[in-house]
This record gives C-alpha cells, structure tokens and sequence, in this order.
C-alpha cells in the first residue's frame, strides 16, 4: 500500500468518525466493514481461538465507538483501533488464566443482568421517552455488534420474551448450552455499554 492510498484511507476514516460522532449509523458499519476482518485475524494471532477472537474483534469495535471522542485525529484511526484490540486482548489473556472454569449446564443468574436491557415503562415525561427513545436504540445498536448466535439468543430472550425452554426448543440447543451462551451475550454487552453506563 503505496503512501497516497495511506493517507485516503486515513482521511476516508477521519471523515467516517466525524460522521459516526453525530450518530451516523452507516458511519459506523462502515468502519466495522473496513477494519473487523483485519481484527479478526490479529485476535486469531493472539488468542487461538475462533470464538473468543469473534468476541474480541467486537469488543474492540465497541470499546473504540465508545470512545471516538479521545480519539485524536493527528493519529491514523486505524492505528488507534488495533492498540484497542491489542489491548482488550491482553486484558483477556490475562483474565483467563486466572478465571474459574464453569459449568455450561450451571444455572446462570439471569436477573442480576436482566437490568441492563430493562427498559421502563409506565407514565414518562418527555424528558424521560427521550431517554427510553435513546437506550432502546443504542441496545439495537449493540446488538448489531454481536455475531448472528448471540444476536439471534439475545433478541429471542429479551425482546421476544422466550423462556430458556423455548429457546433451545426452537434452537434445537440443550438448555444449559443455552444459559451459557446467554451469559457470554450478556458479557459482551455489558463490556460494550460500560463506557456509557451514565447516559442513561
């Protein structure tokens, strides 16, 4: 890659995260379109695993979309994001060797999370819907964020309403392998949000 395409590609990012900053939603698919294979396969390099370099590479993106405001654009925005990545995925090496191994058929706490996708309702003022209007629209965009088994779990437990039966029913998934895979969504998500926990 020759300077000249360097600097577009630098100026194409710049231009997409002015963008993404007033909440362009394409803004931001593009950037994820751009830069989530290369992602991908620096995670694969540092961690081994195809499932949790998936997990990563959108932990990353969403670290980084949460925090577009720090970035500082004398810096390519490329750059920027893997140093995220590598991070991120430094922490979780790190993390795992010291985490305790459980159960995929342990019965997950569902109601300690529950509260994070909760959305109110009830008689609200306007201030109030605006604030619902704005959660309910960034979940969706969180969710966006997640690979098709963990999108498709959490909008079938949280927004359809499915009990865990009828999941793995309709998933053809043992139940516990349904809790389990649940409980890393949610982890996600959590992770993902943390940055704007106090938005809302």
């Amino acid at each position: 890659m020759d300077d000249k395409t360097v600097r577009t590609s630098a100026q194409r990012d710049l231009e997409l995260v002015k963008q993404a900053m007033k909440g362009d939603q394409h803004a931001y698919a593009e950037l994820l379109k751009a830069y989530r294979e290369s992602i991908y396969y620096m995670m694969m390099k540092m961690v081994r695993n195809a499932d949790d370099a998936d997990d990563l590479t959108i932990e990353a993106f969403g670290k980084a979309f949460k925090r577009l405001e720090s970035f500082n654009s004398d810096y390519a925005f490329s750059t920027w994001l893997f140093r995220i990545a590598s991070n991120n995925a430094i922490d979780f090496i790190r993390k795992k060797k010291k985490a305790s191994i459980y159960s995929i058929d342990e019965d997950f706490n569902d109601d300690e999370s529950k509260g994070v996708f909760e959305v109110k309702s009830g008689d609200l003022n306007p201030e109030q819907e605006l604030m619902k209007d704005q959660r309910i629209k960034e979940m969706h965009r969180i969710i966006n964020l997640l690979k098709p088994k963990y999108k498709q779990l959490i909008e079938m437990r949280y927004l359809k309403e499915l009990s865990y039966d009828e999941i793995a029913s309709e998933m053809d998934l043992p139940v516990g392998t349904v809790k389990a895979q649940l409980f890393r969504a949610r982890e996600l998500m959590h992770e993902i949000m943390k940055p704007s926990a106090n938005n809302f």
